[in-house]
């Protein structure tokens, strides 16, 4: 049998490293601790918005995520999750999923405020459910750990809600390419010509993420929402190969919106 001896150095240097490790797991563990706190105190606050049309299905379609803020009785989400026109030849209303599981609350949802610019709607309910504090309007900065919890692949089993946390990886112009002049809508000329910041995410996003709150993993306070995720190929590898890089709009235009139409957000 051989014998292998440490110098004393050599001891030195292994006790640091043993309680560099040491330490780097109990801050990792810490921080695991926290962000599962905070999803489970943001999580009620998180629904889902639906189409419901009582004659074709029974269950609303779910278009999207929201969140609910102010008063209890204000949803957001993004204008494009709501944007369908209604049919007025039968009965056909937006509605916010609340709960979770196969059977989730039905809440009749009315659109009072659209920012199509800025990608943003509120909804109304009447029954009061827990709300989500909003940030301040100053931007925050890159590398700051973040979170998003949604819907991000529907409800065909149930309604049941899943995060995903990154970092902000930066702010950017934010800008809808067209391929060519006829795709230039009203719309995209209005923001390529009222450029506005955005958060880019380096967390992955899917399409049912639309309109998730994106908050701080240690305090759970909501600084953006959802709108888009950078697809590499087309619609269908948004899902089947994700870029990772997600985009969300600055919750301050979400309360400039709701100051104009008299909505109070605190």
């Amino acid at each position: 049998m051989r014998l292998v001896s440490f110098s004393k150095s050599s001891v030195l240097s292994i006790w640091f490293s043993v309680c560099v490790i040491a330490a780097f797991t109990s801050v990792s563990a810490l921080a695991f601790t926290d962000l599962t706190k905070t999803i489970k105190a943001v999580s009620p606050s998180v629904v889902g918005i639906g189409l419901m049309t009582p004659i074709n299905a029974r269950s609303a379609q779910l278009r999207g995520t929201g969140f609910v803020f102010g008063n209890g009785q204000y949803v957001a989400t993004n204008y494009h999750v709501v944007s369908d026109v209604l049919d007025p030849t039968i009965v056909q209303y937006y509605a916010v999923l609340n709960g979770s599981g196969r059977r989730p609350d039905v809440l009749r949802a009315e659109i009072i405020a659209t920012d199509l610019v800025h990608d943003i709607a509120i909804l109304h309910i009447t029954k009061s459910l827990p709300s989500l504090k909003l940030a301040i309007d100053e931007y925050y900065e890159p590398g700051l750990e973040i979170a998003f919890t949604g819907f991000p692949i529907g409800a065909v089993l149930g309604l049941y809600p899943a995060t995903h946390a990154g970092i902000i990886a930066g702010l950017t112009p934010d800008s809808t390419p067209a391929r060519n002049s006829d795709q230039l809508t009203q719309t995209i000329i209005e923001r390529l010509s009222q450029a506005f910041l955005v958060y880019q995410l380096d967390a992955t996003a899917y399409p049912g993420n639309s309109g998730s709150p994106l908050y701080l993993q240690e305090s759970g306070i909501v600084i953006g929402i959802i709108n888009k995720v950078f697809v590499k190929e087309g619609k269908e590898s948004a899902l089947t190969n994700p870029s990772g890089i997600t985009y969300a709009i600055p919750i301050r235009h979400l309360k400039r919106l709701a100051e104009k139409h008299q909505i109070a957000w605190q």
